[in-house]
């Protein structure tokens, strides 16, 4: 079931390091791309940071509607994800060629691509130099879902849902998931 996520607590849904699938739509034309470079920036307000090379028609739908998604896929998308991070939304309709569908989420901007397990509806926060310079995108996050199987009162709990583990990018179209829990506080 997919649930709220208190807004000072949405950091915690990128803060140990998961590739996203960037959304973004404008004009009637929208697109989905993989990053390996996202990461949460504030607490309250929540920000967020992710870099969107100049190349991609999903920087263009976001520089034209200054609103992006992050949806955070799981291991059972791998084949997915580095299909849409592989080619270009110019190319074709990547949300048509890989079946995705984006969730009826009333207060989201931004299409959420379903499938995932968590997602973050951001406000682009204009930022032209290092936009620019890094390609680097900032956003404030003014809405934060995840489903409950796993994450809840603010934690990822993975055990027993081993296809639902995030991607973490390492090259060449290859992926870690996330591993075991280690309780630093014991």
């Amino acid at each position: 079931m997919r649930l709220p996520v208190e807004l000072p607590k949405a950091y915690r849904l990128l803060n140990h390091g998961p590739t996203v699938l960037v959304s973004a739509q404008h004009g009637g034309h929208r697109n989905v791309m993989a990053a390996a470079w996202a990461m949460p920036l504030d607490f309250d307000p929540p920000k967020v940071a992710v870099v969107l090379d100049k190349s991609t028609y999903t920087r263009e739908l976001v520089e034209q509607s200054s609103r992006f998604a992050l949806s955070v896929p799981c291991q059972a998308q791998a084949r997915m994800v580095h299909g849409v991070g592989s080619h270009s939304g110019r190319e074709r309709d990547k949300f048509a060629a890989y079946g995705l569908q984006a969730l009826e989420e009333p207060a989201a901007h931004s299409p959420l691509v379903s499938g995932c397990i968590a997602w973050l509806d951001c406000e682009r926060l204009p930022q032209p130099e290092q936009e620019a310079r890094f390609d680097l995108f900032l956003g404030l996050v003014t809405g934060a879902w995840a489903l409950s199987q796993v994450f809840s009162a603010g934690r990822w709990h993975f055990e027993g849902h081993d296809d639902m583990r995030t991607l973490h990018h390492i090259a060449g179209g290859q992926f870690f998931s996330i591993g075991r829990p280690v309780d630093g506080s014991k």
